[in-house]
């Protein structure tokens, strides 16, 4: 996977951001009322810088998908503020939120969740095309990216483990978004195989991108600039690396 490294910079450059890519200030999400009220995310304040390659690591339960999905819009907070390049998404309605996501933001999820009719290249096309922010080239791009140009015309039945997750991915950068969000995106994988999975991410790292990963995976932390710690819908520890390793020596 490292020879595509160099590679990733092909895509389209990513769009300048304030220098906090996120900020949760206060942020708490509960489900239900009254004495069957969860609170699944409690006052959590966070900020990742533009650039950085944050890990949210826990167990279970902990909050760390939650916390994701608020970024990502997927849902709103219950109190707090939750605020993206500078745009608080707080208070957005359904449709704006939906409107976010598709515009700014890239999702890459534990299962794939490709098109089976389609092929790599026309899962990632359909993106981009729904966007309005690429062509087929950019397409081939962001698969030459993830080292697939070679594979973009076979159906996801044709293709491995990892090399689904790898058009997910290109799929989520098509359409060029600064901020990644990734949730436990190599835990349908074996070791070789998210390895190569999580080379790519740091790939896209290098070249601009945040990326915020959850994972119960504590292993990736090690090639994370911080790692935020969660249990119980809080923030426990949240620790930097000076030092960050490399995707291809980490190992579980």
């Amino acid at each position: 996977m490292r020879r595509h490294a160099g590679q990733v910079g092909r895509v389209a450059g990513v769009e300048a951001v304030p220098s906090h890519a996120v900020e949760l200030r206060k942020a708490g999400k509960f489900y239900g009322s009254g004495p069957a009220r969860v609170h699944a995310l409690r006052e959590v304040d966070l900020t990742v810088e533009t650039g950085e390659f944050v890990v949210l690591l826990g167990p279970s339960g902990s909050g760390k998908t939650t916390l994701l999905n608020l970024v990502g819009g997927i849902e709103p907070p219950t109190s707090g503020a939750v605020v993206v390049g500078g745009r608080d998404i707080t208070g957005l309605s359904e449709d704006a939120r939906t409107a976010y996501r598709r515009d700014t933001v890239g999702f890459v999820f534990q299962l794939f969740n490709l098109v089976p009719t389609l092929t790599a290249m026309e899962n990632v096309r359909l993106v981009a095309e729904l966007t309005g922010r690429g062509d087929r080239e950019h397409a081939r791009a962001a698969l030459d990216a993830v080292g697939l140009a070679s594979r973009a015309n076979h159906f996801p039945a044709q293709l491995s483990g990892g090399e689904q997750q790898r058009v997910a991915i290109a799929r989520a950068v098509a359409k060029n978004p600064a901020l990644l969000l990734c949730d436990e995106p190599t835990g349908a994988l074996d070791l070789e195989t998210g390895r190569g999975v999580l080379e790519v991410l740091q790939d896209l790292n290098r070249q601009g991108r945040t990326l915020l990963v959850v994972t119960h995976n504590a292993a990736i932390a090690t090639i994370a600039h911080r790692v935020v710690r969660m249990r119980s819908g809080q923030i426990s520890e949240v620790t930097t690396t000076p030092a960050p390793g490399a995707a291809a020596e980490v190992t579980w």
